[in-house]
């Protein structure tokens, strides 16, 4: 008799306990319901009301957006966070902003799922020791792109080398079938950094040393591989005045033969109305040093919870709703966003949404970060050191080695002073 009151006694703590535990985890499903978070984020990243429709009635959370400039954003940031305060419950976190932003203590750590983390390669860029703090959205990997009319005509094959592109632009140059057949970014801009940032990476997958500081035998190989190309007559010499856009722009001009650059080319070429190469371009897999590149670099956009918002479980349920499979569907779809995740974009390629796609997907799988220790809290510093020098060899006022010594001078500063 005692043992089976002992019995009945543990099933109904059991049951009071399964009960209680339901409880709780309602209540915390429950405990979103009603709070209100703001978003802040560029034009290009903003969701419709249908789809902030269908989050608040999955969730309970009203979440109001504010469209503000990408470089308003950066500054809006800082200033408030400059305060402790914050400018937004949810907000715009670029590539280029995590160590800056991680270091000051203004973003919250998010949590993902090890198959999130294996479905965004690009997360890598918005992880620092083993904290994620930023979830990207809308991807921009360096992928290859010829002409294939022009190679034709030179009896020319893919590269799978950037000694290949070297002499493949020689060989176009000299039939008389460009004037300028390779395009690069050589402007006073970011898209000059980060195209001496992949054009190392891809060729040797190593640009910075452990320190942070610059490695001097792969980036000299990419400061003089530029040099030769613009001198050569290879590169049209007004990459050096124009908008890094411009630059990219030849190859839909029809200018350009070869170029590494933007994800978004592989529907821009085929746009009848702003190509005149529609048909006529292959995404490929970028050239690397003996054979094709086995890592790239990726310059991707995410959103991420700001340290002082005071509704962060709301806010990281909202990060991880707007970077789902389901989002990144429906954004490319309203907003030609390219996705983060794998997944979405085999879907979007095998169901012939993104259409000549070529190497894209197996490019995407290439994105690893070329940050030893993640993007560096001075990053908008050691990118102005770069692309100034790179600029100035480009307009021949001072050779590889000058241009090297004069950013590696300021870099291995900042290094060395964030420590």
């Amino acid at each position: 008799m005692k043992k089976k009151y002992l019995a009945m006694v543990t099933v109904l703590v059991l049951i009071l306990s399964i009960g209680l535990t339901g409880c709780g985890s309602s209540k915390s499903s429950k405990s979103l319901n009603g709070q209100e978070i703001t978003f802040m984020i560029p034009e290009w990243g903003v969701p419709s009301k249908e789809m902030l429709d269908e989050f608040n009635k999955e969730t309970g959370v009203k979440v109001t957006v504010e469209t503000v400039s990408w470089d308003d954003i950066h500054d809006k940031v800082s200033v408030a966070g400059a305060g402790k305060k914050s400018p937004a419950d949810v907000i715009e976190v670029d590539w280029s902003w995590v160590g800056e932003f991680t270091s000051a203590g203004w973003l919250s750590p998010v949590t993902l799922t090890q198959d999130d983390i294996k479905d965004m390669p690009s997360i890598s860029s918005f992880t620092v020791g083993d904290k994620i703090y930023g979830i990207p959205y809308a991807n921009d990997f360096r992928i290859g792109y010829y002409n294939t009319d022009i190679y034709q005509n030179a009896g020319l094959k893919e590269p799978n080398t950037w000694d290949d592109v070297t002499a493949q632009m020689k060989t176009i140059k000299d039939k008389g079938l460009m004037k300028y057949p390779f395009t690069l970014p050589l402007t006073a801009g970011e898209g000059t950094t980060t195209s001496l940032l992949w054009l190392t990476y891809l060729r040797d997958g190593k640009v910075f040393n452990d320190d942070n500081t610059l490695n001097k035998e792969n980036v000299m190989k990419s400061l003089n591989f530029i040099n030769s190309a613009v001198k050569g007559g290879l590169i049209n010499p007004a990459n050096a005045s124009v908008k890094d856009v411009d630059a990219y722009r030849q190859l839909s001009n029809g200018e350009a033969a070869f170029m590494v650059g933007p994800t978004s080319y592989v529907g821009k070429v085929n746009d009848a109305a702003n190509s005149k190469v529609v048909g006529k371009v292959q995404p490929i897999i970028p050239p690397g040093a003996t054979g094709k590149a086995s890592q790239t670099m990726a310059l991707v956009e995410g959103i991420g919870v700001t340290a002082y918002s005071q509704h962060k479980e709301a806010a990281e349920a909202f990060v991880k709703w707007y970077t789902s499979k389901t989002m990144q569907t429906k954004m490319y779809d309203a907003q030609q966003a390219i996705p983060t995740r794998t997944a979405v974009l085999s879907d979007l390629i095998n169901n012939g949404k993104i259409k000549n796609s070529g190497a894209m997907l197996e490019t995407s799988k290439l994105i690893k970060s070329p940050f030893p220790t993640g993007v560096p809290k001075y990053y908008t510093e050691m990118s102005s050191a770069i692309f100034n020098a790179v600029n100035k060899m480009a307009l021949g006022q001072i050779t590889p080695e000058q241009a090297f010594d004069e950013m590696n001078t300021k870099i291995t500063a900042l290094a060395k002073g964030s420590k």
